[in-house]
């Protein structure tokens, strides 16, 4: 299979999944189907369970058990490699990243202030925010190793800002069936409300892949895999017991999405983990390489650096959310407490399987370009 046909076939899978199981759900529970459908999405029908310290506790347990664990193996890895010295491609940062950084500055204050003679900009400020910081982190990165994928990959960079539009609607829309953030501070009609959503999304995976790229340009991260080769029954041999593997994780993710609307209170979590769980279970099942395999075999790196850079761009997001005019807030059942900026505390975590998400994409999308992205950073 053609890598453009693979790559067809994992969206049309993957939308359809995405897309019909959950309406499918909602409509074979007997809810009104076209309140789904509102757009853009005003009313708000989900009730959200309150705040239990129970539910707190369990899934901050459950957090910092895979936090520790992933800390210990990267302590345990780690390689000291003497006095760091500077890379001969070094170039220093550059003109146009001190530019970037200026302009990023004015639109913060833009977007934290109300002065009324740039009132008509503030509720606009958040796509310049992001295209200024997508331009310092890969001026971080050309100034540390000589290269970034600005400068040396345009067709690639270019690329990631309409699938990034496209990426991100996938989530708006399972958004409707748990109605976990809202957006605030600006009304607009249909087409402007879509056309202005559509810029703004554009600059997420830029955003998270740059910071990737950046993680995987210091030494302590690139030169220092991470040694873990757990067992597990994705790695046996026989083909036939390959296919059951994820034909289960399948198949159970696709019942997951068909409830979603039906029980949101409990079936959140799949919003951020169903879209990365298909890919990769769709990847097995063609017979490719995914991101699970490479762990399996001990590649930890290019995962755990793409779950950090969506965390990084994760306090961006929400630090520059809390006094924008135009802004989304949340309501998360059962751990609506203890809020950073507007995100509760343990909603952060949700940040790590969108990382890997942001990462499986682009190998995707690089996969049908010149130039494979892939076997650089997972080599």
């Amino acid at each position: 299979m053609s890598p453009i046909t693979s790559v067809f076939v994992k969206i049309t899978a993957l939308t359809g999944m995405l897309v019909g199981l959950p309406l499918l759900g909602v409509f074979a529970a007997g809810y009104p189907v076209m309140r789904y459908l509102e757009f853009p999405p005003k009313t708000r029908f989900v009730h959200h369970e309150p705040f239990a310290w129970w539910a707190f506790a369990v899934i901050a347990a459950a957090i910092a058990l895979v936090a520790v664990r992933l800390s210990m193996r990267i302590i345990s890895s780690y390689r000291p490699k003497g006095k760091m010295v500077r890379s001969a491609t070094a170039k220093g940062f550059p003109w146009w990243g001190w530019v970037a950084g200026a302009a990023g500055l004015i639109s913060w204050i833009v977007a934290w202030t109300r002065f009324s003679w740039v009132a008509g900009f503030q509720p606009h400020t958040f796509v310049p925010l992001w295209l200024s910081y997508i331009a310092v982190i890969n001026a971080l990165t050309y100034g540390k190793t000589g290269r970034c994928m600005l400068v040396d990959r345009p067709a690639f960079f270019c690329s990631l800002f309409p699938v990034s539009s496209v990426f991100w609607w996938y989530f708006e829309y399972l958004n409707r069936f748990v109605q976990n953030w809202y957006y605030v501070g600006a009304q607009y009609g249909p087409w402007t409300y879509f056309w202005l959503a559509t810029l703004s999304f554009s600059t997420v995976l830029p955003a998270v892949l740059g910071t990737q790229e950046w993680i995987l340009a210091h030494d302590w991260m690139r030169d220092n895999a991470i040694a873990y080769k757990p067992t597990s029954p994705w790695s046996s041999r026989t083909r036939s017991r390959q296919h059951i593997v994820p034909w289960c994780v399948l198949t159970v993710s696709g019942l997951g999405l068909a409830l979603i609307g039906v029980v949101p209170n409990y079936l959140f979590p799949l919003v951020w983990v169903s879209p990365l769980i298909i890919i990769v279970s769709l990847q097995a099942l063609l017979g490719e390489r995914h991101i699970v395999s490479d762990m399996i075999e001990g590649r930890w790196t290019p995962s755990i650096s793409a779950a950090l850079a969506a965390l990084f761009c994760g306090w961006f997001w929400e630090m520059w959310n809390y006094h924008s005019l135009a802004k989304w807030v949340y309501s998360i059942p059962f751990v609506e407490r203890l809020h950073l900026f507007e995100m509760p505390i343990l909603g952060y975590a949700g940040y790590l399987p969108f990382g890997l998400e942001c990462f499986v994409v682009g190998l995707m999308l690089e996969g049908i370009m010149p130039g494979r992205r892939a076997e650089q950073i997972t080599s």
